[in-house]
Formats: C-alpha cells, sequence, structure tokens
C-alpha cells in the first residue's frame, strides 16, 4: 500500500503556528527530501480556507540541509516575514538542493499537492512568484499547470515563448530590471509579447534604473499584493 500525502510529511521540531515562520521537510515519493519555510497567516485555523503563495528563490539561495535552509530568507516574502511583515494568506517557500542549477518542476509538481493537503489552502487561490531562477520556474509551473494558479508572478525571470498558448488561462504580472546583465530583459519581453498576442491577461512592469535585483522594490510594493491577493480562480 502507497503512502498518503499527510504520511509522508515528516518535520523540523517547530510545528506550524498562526503569525510565525518555521522551517520544515517533506519526503517526496521518489525519496526526495524538500526542505521548506511555512507561514500561517495570524488568524489561520482549519475551519477556513486561506489563498496559498508560493516563492520561489534564486540561483544563489540553494541547500542541501536544514543548517542551509536559512539562505531563502535572504530575498522576497520569507525576508519580510522575517522583518515582521504579516500577509493573509499560507506563504510557502520551498529549497532547491545544489545538484540541479535549475528548480526541479516534477518535484514541484508533487509537492504542491501535498501541502495543498496538509494545510488548509484555498485551492481556487493558489499563487506563485519567483524570482531569477525561480522566475523562471514559476513561468514553467503555470504552463505545466495551465489554469491551476489564480495568478503568477515572475519576477526577472523568463520561458519558452511555446508555453504561451498555455498561460493564456493565467493572470500574469512580470517584472524585470531593464539594465539586468545576468537575465536580459528580452526574456520576459517576449513572454509578455506571446501571451498578449494570445488575448493572454498578462502585463510587464520594468524598471529603468534596476538591474538583476528587481525583487526589492517588487515585493516592497503595496500594489503588487493588492493585485496578487485580488485574485481569484
Amino acid at each position: 500500500m502507497s503512502k498518503s500525502n499527510s504520511e509522508m510529511t515528516h518535520y523540523f521540531a517547530e510545528k506550524p503556528e498562526p503569525g510565525k515562520q518555521v522551517a520544515q521537510q517533506v519526503q517526496l515519493k521518489n525519496g526526495t527530501t524538500i526542505s521548506y519555510y511555512i507561514y500561517l497567516p495570524e488568524n489561520y485555523c482549519t475551519d477556513t480556507k486561506f489563498p496559498l503563495m508560493l516563492f520561489l528563490h534564486g540561483r544563489g539561495e540553494r541547500g542541501d540541509n536544514p543548517q542551509e535552509l536559512k539562505r531563502v530568507l535572504v530575498h522576497g516574502p520569507p525576508k519580510l516575514i522575517e522583518q515582521g511583515k504579516q500577509f493573509p494568506c499560507i506563504v510557502i517557500s520551498p529549497q532547491q538542493t545544489t545538484d540541479n542549477l535549475w528548480w526541479t518542476i516534477s518535484n514541484l509538481l508533487e509537492f504542491l499537492p501535498i501541502i495543498e493537503e496538509k494545510y488548509s489552502a484555498d485551492s481556487q487561490r493558489i499563487l506563485c512568484t519567483g524570482l531569477s531562477m525561480g522566475g523562471f520556474a514559476a513561468w514553467c509551473l503555470a504552463a505545466e499547470l495551465p489554469g491551476y494558479f489564480a495568478a503568477i508572478a515572475p519576477v526577472c525571470g523568463g520561458g519558452e515563448v511555446e508555453w504561451a498558448e498555455k498561460l493564456t488561462q493565467t493572470p500574469i504580472w512580470a517584472f524585470h530590471g531593464s539594465k539586468d546583465d545576468v537575465i536580459a530583459i528580452k526574456r520576459s519581453e517576449e513572454m509578455v509579447e506571446a501571451i498578449q498576442k494570445l488575448k493572454g491577461n498578462v502585463k510587464l512592469t520594468t524598471y529603468p534604473d534596476h538591474g538583476h535585483d528587481s525583487w526589492t522594490i517588487t515585493y516592497n510594493n503595496p500594489d503588487f499584493y493588492q493585485w496578487l491577493f485580488s485574485q481569484h480562480g
């Protein structure tokens, strides 16, 4: 008999509690262990369904053991939570191991249903955002799961224009610095243009004076969260 998703989950010592961000682990069917941070909103209870935001970090935050999981806290929503920001949603921030230069999409595809089952997530309000390597993964996940996400917000990422047809069902707000010399802004522009040609719901914000770090300004923008949390599947 195969294990259920809940039976496959094992934890670090600290139990998730409302208003806190704590480290956890989950073991996938292929034997891979994913370490991740979970944040539960202050009013979290299992009788209510909450939006769930998946945050995908960049290449520099990869790690292979519980001690290295703290690298995930250097940017984006996990960083803001550590600084005291409260979110009205569940925030899941997994870590990619160093054996791969990119996110292992197959692992994320198995990881997401486990998280949905374990926590009180609203299946109509699953959101995804990521930066750099995580921005690429956000584009890819949405293409792999057409219509699954209520919205995605890739930051300084990119994808393949062949995915455009699979992305027309998903509201998308992309961000990129015009002076980015790590991932060219063209990678975001091409994705947005391809989806726009198919009448998809997509927009791109560019920062004329920013390089690769277009995530700090994006994740500090209240309008970003207002848009994100207004999206429904």
